[in-house]
């Protein structure tokens, strides 16, 4: 069996992983001429670092990401809503790493070619279209450097290639547009003193205007300093999604005015966007779920299948048990114990698609971050104890409710290890 995975982000590196560990072969092409550690912060939650221990990614992972150790909710005056611990320190049997999203790309590709020959990314190739008859299916890529047509065939084409994905277009050409939420984000890094515990992500404010912060560099906090992943994010009354550039290099005065008295005796926002090299402007924007990912020998993966606001840190997880999903069923397929390659992928979409669904139309109500929005509603000038505005149970029953929908939670995690809830 040979796969062709469209796409060498977070979703096709890991795809391209875990087929090989299952003997099944497989190449990845990338439109972009070489891959570069682009990009700001991700979480790696429970139930996405659970499916890349079996790749042996853990010590790399270790060296570079932030073994992150609580996640705090504050209001919009920095008084705390609600804080839990996470990964180890909350009973998980592994941690929660929140790591620089380029440098953990870069670990993937590393792998890919180390144990799939360097000639298992090709970079530099535009998916176009994919034809497909009853032995297999043909994709067809643009070549960035000459522009010339190239046809690869093979027995599965997978879609890893992201948001835009030419792939998901061909399946469902028309009523597909993507939903932008009238919110705008703004996303860098800075390096600054450490915050609370050094280890700590955060998000303050409500719905309509926010700010996150997380470390994502473990070297660094080795040496007493820290790099600081942090995202403000605010409605934006009347605005229109960009036509093309979604993530274009703005001043931050485009938005810092709205933190400009967002400090507390813990932090100092308005410092830590004034430390930014480089600032990019980002529309908060997902699309429906689909009634399919597959038609015949092709599907979807990843953002390619289910883009969905970055609310939960879910984003990449959610590709990632996509891709073990998939390599499993393939694999089933490959040893005759389901009868074709089509089942396989129609297995696959059973299972991941509904899962997927309900989690962008979760994060669409703000997922767990809605606490944020409920202590505005309900103490929009402040409180002196958030358990005489929101009661715990609450606040914890939240919190819980989309863990388990997500399927993070901590008895679902250790179910899936083979371990006793």
């Amino acid at each position: 069996m040979q796969i062709v995975i469209a796409g060498a982000g977070i979703g096709g590196l890991t795809l391209a992983l875990m087929l090989h560990r299952r003997g099944i072969d497989c190449r990845v092409f990338e439109s972009a001429q070489e891959l570069r550690p682009l990009g700001v912060g991700i979480n790696l939650l429970p139930h996405a670092i659970s499916e890349l221990e079996p790749l042996g990614l853990l010590p790399g992972l270790a060296e570079r990401a932030i073994e992150t150790s609580q996640l705090h909710y504050y209001n919009k005056f920095g008084q705390p809503i609600w804080r839990e611990p996470r990964g180890l320190d909350a009973g998980y049997p592994l941690p929660q790493f929140s790591v620089h999203r380029g440098e953990f790309q870069m670990l993937l590709a590393q792998t890919v070619r180390a144990r799939l020959g360097e000639d298992a990314i090709v970079t530099g190739r535009l998916l176009e279209s994919v034809e497909q008859d009853a032995s297999g299916a043909t994709a067809h890529f643009r070549c960035r450097a000459d522009g010339a047509l190239q046809s690869v065939r093979a027995d599965i084409v997978v879609g890893a290639d992201g948001i835009h994905s030419a792939l998901r277009r061909q399946l469902h050409p028309t009523g597909d547009e993507p939903r932008f939420s009238g919110r705008m984000l703004w996303r860098a890094v800075t390096e600054a003193p450490p915050y609370l515990d050094g280890r700590s992500m955060f998000m303050a404010g409500h719905q309509d205007q926010k700010f996150v912060c997380y470390p994502i560099s473990e070297p660094l906090r080795r040496q007493g300093r820290s790099l600081i992943n942090w995202i403000a994010e605010l409605s934006v009354p009347g605005a229109e999604l960009p036509a093309t550039d979604w993530n274009r290099q703005v001043d931050k005065s485009v938005f810092a005015d709205r933190f400009a008295d967002w400090r507390w005796d813990w932090i100092d926002i308005p410092a830590i966007i004034d430390g930014a090299q480089a600032i990019y402007e980002f529309p908060l924007v997902d699309r429906d779920p689909l009634p399919r990912w597959t038609r015949g020998r092709v599907t979807l993966l990843g953002d390619a299948a289910h883009p969905m606001y970055p609310i939960g840190s879910n984003g990449s997880a959610q590709a990632i048990l996509d891709a073990r999903c998939l390599s499993d069923w393939l694999a089933q397929a490959l040893s005759g114990a389901v009868r074709t390659p089509e089942i396989a992928l129609l297995e696959y979409e059973a299972e991941r698609l509904p899962r997927t669904a309900g989690i962008v139309l979760r994060n669409r109500l703000n997922g767990p971050e809605q606490v944020m929005q409920m202590a505005e509603e309900r103490a929009p000038q402040g409180f002196d104890d958030i358990g005489n505005v929101i009661a715990p149970q609450e606040l914890a029953a939240v919190s819980l409710r989309y863990k388990q929908l997500a399927g993070f939670d901590p008895a679902t995690v250790r179910k899936s290890r083979g371990e006793s809830p």
